[in-house]
């Protein structure tokens, strides 16, 4: 059996049987531990993670920034490691993480960066022009911990803190169907107008007009998601959607608002 590296893993979950084996397989082999936090599954997703080896907590989903700071609270490892249940490390990442730990270059930074890049069905790994962005990942919670947003789950580390990048690829499979892509978005942007109400935040009406055009411009262009065809199309259409819709129900919390002060 391979050696386990002094590194806690942990993830968060609700309804995610057919997902929540891939991350959990891309780093039980050489983990120290994998924690599952489980906010509510109706389905198998206990079970299933538990049967990988992994350590199963309930708790009552309170948000994401919250849900995933009671996560890092559960480690016993100062150094952690997060993963979503659509998310899973990748062959190359997985060999870096451990050469950094194995050499013990894992401490010339407090936190490192892991390159997230969308990934489908009908793929087999991310293409090398799928859109990704960056995040902190992998980290030491002594210099920085997850935000308590509601909505944003992102580590925020400490002043003077020293983050760096690792070179290999996060697989990201966040659409499981259309039907889950246009529920999920929905969800969210209502989140994401309750957050923006919390921090007195408005946006401009004329954003109703632009919001959808700029949105599928920079999904569509930006984000290469022509280069996946009519396929692309498809996402391109959704995301300006999504981004519209936060827009729509903002302004739909204005008139009512609007009506109970009249």
């Amino acid at each position: 059996m391979t050696e386990r590296l002094p590194l806690s893993v942990f993830i968060i979950a609700r309804n995610e049987a057919d997902r929540i084996s891939r991350p959990i397989e891309s780093v039980i082999d050489w983990v120290d531990e994998v924690i599952v936090i489980d906010s509510g599954s109706t389905d198998d997703t206990i079970s299933v993670a538990e049967k990988l080896g992994a350590r199963v907590i309930s708790n009552d989903w309170p948000g994401y920034g919250p849900q995933k700071r009671f996560g890092e609270d559960q480690c016993r490892n100062d150094w952690l490691l997060n993963l979503d249940a659509d998310e899973e490390i990748t062959p190359d990442l997985a060999q870096e993480i451990r050469s950094k730990f194995d050499d013990g270059s894992y401490i010339q930074a407090d936190g490192w960066r892991i390159m997230i890049r969308d990934m489908y069905a009908h793929e087999s790994e991310p293409a090398s022009w799928a859109y990704g962005y960056h995040q902190i990942r992998l980290y030491d919670r002594r210099k920085g911990r997850f935000s308590a947003s509601i909505v944003h789950d992102t580590v925020r580390p400490d002043e003077g803190t020293r983050i760096d990048n690792l070179s290999g690829i996060m697989a990201h499979r966040s659409i499981r169907s259309l039907d889950f892509q246009v529920g999920k978005y929905n969800r969210y942007s209502g989140m994401q107008v309750e957050d923006m109400r919390s921090r007195g935040r408005k946006l401009s009406r004329a954003r109703l007009v632009t919001e959808f055009p700029v949105s599928f411009f920079k999904a569509y262009f930006v984000r290469k998601y022509r280069k996946y065809g009519w396929w692309g199309f498809i996402l391109a259409m959704n995301y300006a959607h999504a981004r519209f819709l936060r827009v729509a129900k903002a302004y739909e919390v204005e008139l009512n608002d609007r009506q109970k002060r009249s």
